[in-house]
């Protein structure tokens, strides 16, 4: 293995970080009001430092209807009352920022809610200044895309009876399309951009990224003055350019769910001057099938199937999300192995293409599986991405409609609400999980009480995240071995490497492995527990592993100072 050797990583801090994604809705209600806010989430810093998290992601808290839970923006400049005010959002980001955690934010700029002012003039006249902001046809064209949510929408384009022309919505009709094609939205979105970098901001997350540039080769799009963004992705090096600007180590953290090698398009190719950062959606969704079989071949082909990258750009690698767990680039045979594995009844899937299920639910609570799996995460090339409540091993609510089903509030204690709220349970964003999974035996309180707890495994899974920064760095290598069930990997910078190797089968196992380039003396030292094993003659090693099992091993030669 070729060592990768970076010497200035002063401004890429986002290399080596571990991001925790929240929506303030439903962490912690402080005011009693059955929502959570502001104030309670800078009354949790604390514990998103200890956990060891060292950027926070906020999902959308400006004022929305709420009829895409947040999505659905009505003013960029604002947050929603019911959440706080812009101080409270101002003594979050300094309270986070004095433990060491940078924070970002949603930027959604696909669309703005139908109730946003841009929109009620846009529709008021042909006329308005506003009317280009958005894209109107008077009939919609023959051929269009299918509805980001087939269930709700037939149609991207609806009539709006007062403007007397159709307008483009790729999510809820109630989102109409921004027109970036137009100037003047570009003026805005950079305007909103640096007024919450201005608030200390540290980047953002971008939402469905591809939509909005498509949006760019849409008839009704243009209006005479968009030629200079003929090439979509003009449009992302601006973004990237003006954040960097504005905030030299900012980072844009895109949603692109594509083919590897379109998302490379999105990273901007070898010059690595668009999205900062892209989540790795084909490896999480070759790990549920990886983990469906018992056979580490599908995600070992997907990582080692990731293009090379810039070095200003970094994969974001993740178990679950906000949203719905996609599978839509499995194949259909493929996708019904999971569905069969971990979501064989219909209110577990939705749209056809995914799952409303947690992880601990998914593996049946096995601490086996569960800890493997994130074991897993934050041992792989990357950036890793937790969502609020896995460190705990949340489940879902299938009651909850569609993705709010994972969007429920955060389990604090045992208590009522799970310690989200003294309100009654009416008043919550969204009801809380009931079962094996409820806040009785799932909670914060008690997990950090107990030494070997999930929580407490997951911590020191990010200290050792971030005591090998050759984790977020180096090269990655599948390491060959005859167990079909095992990952074995290295990843190696300068002069550290780690070796992992993930048990995705039940049953216990031996693996061999063969580490070139090792010396007389040269050791593997695991890095999760107690013990050593010495490397034999050409660099051979056998490991024993658990049904389930894993272990993290950092290769240490004679006279290495770094703390094993």
């Amino acid at each position: 293995m070729n060592p990768v050797r970076i010497t200035d990583t002063s401004d890429l801090w986002w290399k080596t970080a571990v991001v925790y994604c929240l929506d303030v809705e439903t962490f912690l209600d402080w005011n009693g009001d059955g929502i959570g806010d502001l104030e309670g989430l800078a009354q949790r810093i604390d514990y998103l430092a200890d956990l060891g998290v060292t950027c926070l992601w906020l999902m959308p808290f400006y004022p929305t209807p709420e009829r895409d839970d947040g999505y659905d923006i009505s003013d960029f400049y604002a947050v929603d009352p019911r959440l706080g005010s812009l101080g409270d959002l101002v003594e979050v980001i300094r309270t986070a920022n004095d433990r060491g955690i940078r924070v970002i934010a949603d930027l959604v700029v696909n669309h703005t809610s139908r109730q946003h002012p841009w929109f009620q003039a846009a529709r008021s006249s042909p006329d308005s200044p506003f009317r280009d902001f958005y894209v109107w046809r008077d009939e919609p064209p023959e051929e269009q895309p299918d509805p980001v949510f087939p269930d709700q929408e037939d149609s991207v384009w609806t009539y709006d009876e007062q403007a007397g022309q159709y307008y483009l919505h790729r999510f809820y009709k109630e989102q109409p399309d921004l027109n970036v094609t137009n100037p003047r939205v570009r003026d805005e979105i950079a305007k909103m951009m640096g007024f919450w970098l201005e608030l200390g901001l540290a980047g953002f997350r971008v939402d469905a990224v591809p939509f909005f540039l498509e949006t760019m080769g849409v008839e009704g799009a243009a209006d005479g003055e968009g030629e200079d963004f003929a090439d979509p992705h003009a449009y992302l090096r601006s973004l990237r350019s003006f954040l960097g600007r504005r905030v030299g180590d900012g980072v844009l953290l895109g949603e692109v769910n594509l083919p590897h090698e379109e998302q490379l398009e999105f990273f901007g190719g070898d010059d690595g001057d668009e999205l900062t950062m892209l989540f790795d959606f084909i490896a999480m969704q070759k790990m549920y099938l990886s983990l469906a079989r018992a056979d580490a071949g599908p995600l070992a082909e997907a990582l080692l199937a990731r293009p090379e990258t810039s070095s200003d750009c970094q994969w974001a690698t993740f178990v679950r999300n906000h949203d719905e767990l996609t599978l839509d680039k499995l194949s259909d045979a493929e996708r019904q192995e999971v569905f069969a594995a971990f979501g064989p009844e219909e209110r577990m899937q939705v749209y056809g293409r995914g799952l409303t299920r947690r992880l601990p639910p998914m593996l049946d609570g096995d601490p086996r599986r569960v800890r493997m799996v994130y074991s897993l995460l934050f041992s792989l090339p990357g950036t890793p991405v937790l969502f609020y409540g896995e460190e705990i091993g949340m489940g879902e609510n299938l009651e909850a409609e569609g993705r709010l089903a994972v969007r429920t509030p955060m389990q604090w204690t045992s208590g009522e609400n799970g310690g989200f709220s003294s309100a009654a349970a009416e008043e919550l964003p969204g009801p809380v999980v009931e079962g094996p999974f409820g806040p009785e035996h799932v909670n914060v309180a008690d997990q950090r009480r107990d030494p070997g707890s999930l929580l407490n495994f997951v911590r020191q899974l990010v200290r050792r995240y971030r005591e090998c920064p050759e984790l977020g760095w180096g090269r990655f290598a599948v390491l060959e071995q005859p167990v079909p069930a095992v990952l074995a990997h290295s990843v190696t910078w300068d002069e550290a490497c780690t070796v992992a190797v993930h048990n995705l089968g039940p049953d216990a196992c031996t693996v061999p492995l063969t580490l070139e380039g090792a010396g007389p003396g040269d050791r593997l030292v695991d890095l999760l527990g107690d013990g050593e094993t010495p490397l034999g003659e050409g660099g051979s090693v056998e490991l024993p592993l658990d049904g389930y099992g894993h272990r993290w091993l950092r290769w240490v030669r004679p006279g290495d100072r770094r703390l094993p």
